[in-house]
């Protein structure tokens, strides 16, 4: 018989469960083959002749040659005992779960007529069953405060261990969580949870989060809170669905060379997604279907590491909106095929690499899966919020002095916010600065139309689908908070809306969202929370949300609904250098002027480069998805090297069209990453703050910068770039129709004796890369 991960912890706690009850646990025994016997899991007859058979094997061991004559019968009496006790705990510890064998414990305990809220009796929540847990704790908990406060380090202890065991390990997340969670708040996640294990990163996140502003919160910002209706499957449900469907093959994935990994990749996702859970599982699945009716779903990855401190996993693992418009049956498929696809995520090459590169490769990183009814409210055969969006309490790019970094800003879209958080290329989110909500990075109405939202995400009720639209097929006068968020172009200007009834072209309606900035305490209110969340997390916050305007007579009410709170990736401080004032213009490799971080890269000695002109003359998206690949085998032989990666439009947008389409994997050795825009060069640069790709770039603390060739105060050496000899072939295989299209610069080859340098100042928003000499 063979056990996977999860029942071997299940086995484990068992054990450590009974050596707390030295008499009683041959009664409990006793009651764990009742239920596998009256179950039908194993039948006595089989049972008993497999304690025979381990006997019989034991002696062996032991060195008992003539089992009949070596062995008095009161000693092989004992032997059959302890391996049927053995194998009660093996058997039941496979097929059924913890919280079955809690049951039975509390089931003798009552029959025995053992009060478990006897707080004097001796307790260690450390080894005792989750229930027993929760019955003290809470029975503390309830207790009037006089008599509380003598059991204040018993509850503490209790609560920890049901952190740790139900939520997340991670003592920086234990530290604050503990101030904040009850008991009770713990219990309504252990009912909302589905089998064993922890509740991972992304539940844990937002559920504090949640907590802490609930407690913290004025009435004003308390009432305008809310939660999404969730469920948990716990983390141990991962092992137990590759052993039930065979798929433990691939857990040797991670050690891997990148090559195999995305070749695997497509396989592994089948694989998964074809998978099923045992009966038990699936019908929990099904109660959960019918609890929340035919509202919309999304299934979404909550690995234990996620979300945590300096690990934020930003957009490595997948997640899956479920429309749920199907018969039961359909739907309850839909539900877990959607898990498999999750935890097949788990394995894509990028989170894989990204571990790799963290130094968190041989870490056990089983997926936890939060299931959350999706935020939103109808419109015709649409389903979709009012807006969305992801908040940060620190604004790291400001695009005017005048911001404070302290305030945090906001990406807000119109629908889903799935289009907030990637960079899908196509289009533009409304960027907030939320200490000048109404200051743009550009005022021209040319540059306004241009960065506003042109497509939204959101679910089709009537093909049971999840799509991308353009907005305008979507929004027109009958759409209800219209004015809110839509304002018209009137060649030229933009003018507001004060009622619905409009006859404009909805061609000419732009997102700007800026009614919603002036006409309700959206800035304010977000500011608040993020403040709030900041100072109690000690860290810096990032956060996703929905909106939801409400009217009454005619004045907006809001409703925030928080998805998901982590700690904010951020560029480590560095020494400010002064900008140099004495450069020679043959002496700089670039420069910029577009929304410059604070920052300072001492050396680099190599550049690679994507020519532009190349890049958009390669015949097809899937050679220019073969030169992103190409890329990240050259950053992967750079690994010991300081280099930089420039070319043309967007680096990481999902549409090749637009830019380079390196995922985090190809370029996570490079220093910084520069965007080329102009004429010839690639679309003008795109503020990507907040993106789960610029998250990727702070954290691997790669500075993105973007150059505007051809602007006025702009400089790139063409020389530098295109004169150079290229060196690419001394470090990786070139593909002979890509030989063009990437350049390996070696800064001393076009100046001897000569590394880079760059300096960037937020203040004046400038960045300078200037040769330096060798000392």
């Amino acid at each position: 018989m063979t056990f996977s991960s999860t029942s071997t912890d299940r086995l484990l706690s068992i054990y450590l469960a009974l050596a707390q009850y030295p008499i009683l646990r041959t009664r409990i025994r006793h009651r764990m083959r009742k239920i596998l016997f009256e179950r039908g899991i194993i039948d006595l007859q089989a049972f008993e002749t497999q304690v025979r058979e381990l006997a019989v094997r034991s002696q062996q061991l032991e060195g008992v040659r003539d089992p009949l004559m070596d062995e008095p019968a009161d000693i092989w009496d004992l032997r059959q005992s302890r391996i049927r006790e053995q194998l009660t705990d093996l058997v039941f510890s496979r097929h059924l779960s913890f919280q079955e064998f809690e049951k039975i414990v509390d089931e003798i305990l009552k029959e025995e007529g053992v009060s478990n809220h006897d707080l004097s009796a001796p307790f260690n929540p450390e080894l005792a069953p989750q229930e027993l847990i929760f019955e003290q704790a809470l029975a503390i908990e309830n207790l009037p405060p006089q008599d509380r406060s003598r059991y204040e380090a018993r509850l503490q202890e209790s609560k920890v261990v049901l952190i740790r065991t139900m939520i997340s390990d991670q003592l920086r997340y234990i530290n604050i969580a503990k101030e904040w969670f009850t008991i009770a708040d713990l219990a309504e996640i252990r009912r909302r949870k589905i089998g064993a294990g922890r509740i991972g990163g992304k539940a844990a996140g937002m559920l504090l989060a949640l907590r802490v502003l609930h407690e913290v919160s004025d009435a004003d910002l308390r009432t305008c809170l809310a939660m999404a209706e969730s469920f948990f499957l716990g983390a141990d449900l991962f092992y137990s669905y590759m052993s039930t469907n065979n798929l433990t093959h691939w857990n040797d994935q991670k050690y891997k060379t990148e090559q195999e990994m995305r070749a695997d990749y497509p396989g592994i996702l089948k694989e998964f997604e074809s998978g099923q859970f045992t009966p038990d599982i699936v019908e929990r699945l099904q109660g959960l279907l019918v609890s929340v009716g035919d509202k919309p779903l999304i299934v979404r990855s909550s690995s234990l590491l996620e979300d945590n401190f300096g690990t934020a996993f930003a957009g490595k693992y997948e997640s899956v909106f479920l429309p749920n418009q199907g018969t039961l049956q359909e739907n309850l498929d839909a539900l877990v095929r959607a898990i498999g696809h999750v935890y097949g995520s788990t394995l894509n090459p990028n989170a894989l690499l990204y571990r790799r590169s963290r130094g968190l490769q041989d870490y056990d990183e089983r997926m936890a899966v939060l299931i959350q009814v999706v935020e939103g409210q109808p419109f015709g055969r649409y389903y979709f919020p009012h807006a969305a969006g992801v908040a940060f309490s620190r604004n790291l790019y400001r695009w005017t002095p005048q911001i404070r970094r302290e305030d945090g800003f906001v990406r807000l879209v119109w629908g889903l916010g799935t289009r907030a958080v990637e960079r899908v290329g196509n289009d533009y989110p409304r960027l907030i600065a939320l200490s000048h909500p109404l200051i743009r990075p550009s005022t021209a109405p040319k540059s306004i139309r241009h960065y506003s939202q042109r497509y939204v995400d959101l679910i089709d009720l009537e093909d049971n689908q999840f799509k991308t639209v353009p907005i305008h097929e979507v929004l027109g006068a009958r759409y209800p908070l219209l004015r809110y968020i839509a304002e018209v172009d009137e060649d030229g200007y933009f003018s507001q809306m004060r009622t619905n009834l409009v006859t404009a072209d909805p061609s000419k309606l732009v997102l700007t969202f800026d009614e919603l900035l002036r006409r309700t305490p959206f800035a304010e209110r977000m500011r608040n929370i993020l403040r709030l969340l900041e100072r109690n997390y000690r860290s810096p916050v990032d956060l996703e949300f929905t909106l939801r305007i409400e009217e009454t007579d005619g004045a907006p009410h809001l409703r925030i609904t928080l998805l998901q709170c982590r700690p904010q990736s951020h560029l480590q401080a560095t020494e400010r250098v002064p900008l140099p004032n004495d450069l020679r213009a043959e002496d700089i490799a670039f420069s910029s002027h577009f929304i410059v971080p604070q920052g300072y890269i001492e050396r680099v000695d190599y550049l690679v480069f994507v020519p532009p002109e190349v890049y958009f003359a390669l015949p097809s998206f899937s050679a220019r998805r073969e030169l992103a690949r190409m890329v990240g085998r050259l950053n992967a032989a750079l690994e010991e090297e300081k280099f930089l990666c420039l070319g043309p439009g967007r680096w990481g947008s999902s549409n090749p069209e637009l830019g380079v389409p390196i995922e985090y994997g190809d370029i996570y050795n490079a220093r910084a990453l520069v965007e080329l825009a102009g004429q010839q060069y690639g679309l003008e640069p795109e503020p990507s703050l907040g993106t789960h790709f610029f998250q990727d770039l702070l954290e691997a603390q790669i500075y993105p910068l973007a150059v505007c060739v051809g602007d006025g105060d702009t400089l790139f050496n063409r020389a530098l770039f295109y004169e150079t000899p290229n060196c690419l072939a001394q470090w990786i295989k070139v593909e002979k129709h890509l030989t063009n299209a990437l350049r390996l610069i070696r800064v001393a080859d076009y100046r001897q004796g000569h590394f880079l340098r760059v300096v960037m100042d937020d203040e004046q928003n400038h960045a300078v890369a200037y040769l330096v000499k060798e000392e």
